[in-house]
């Protein structure tokens, strides 16, 4: 596994791990500036925490993929 082969701008996959990891870290902005019904900052932390578990998953899948050969 190696840190290096997280960055991939060419794979959708790097692309939606940051796209889910910046909107888990609005909505917990969102959870500690604004004060919000407790079923409502249930669901908004449930899906802050969801978008984090899958980003990270994503992270080390990334990093633990072999690289792609070069192409001819």
């Amino acid at each position: 596994m190696k840190l290096s082969r997280l960055y991939r701008p060419r794979d959708p996959r790097f692309w939606l791990m940051i796209v889910l990891n910046l909107l888990s870290s609005v909505l917990a902005w969102v959870l500690r500036s604004y004060e919000l019904l407790p079923l409502v900052a249930v669901v908004v932390a449930g899906f802050a925490l969801a978008n984090a578990y899958i980003g990270i998953r994503l992270a080390v899948a990334l990093m633990r993929e072999e690289d792609e050969p070069a192409r001819r």
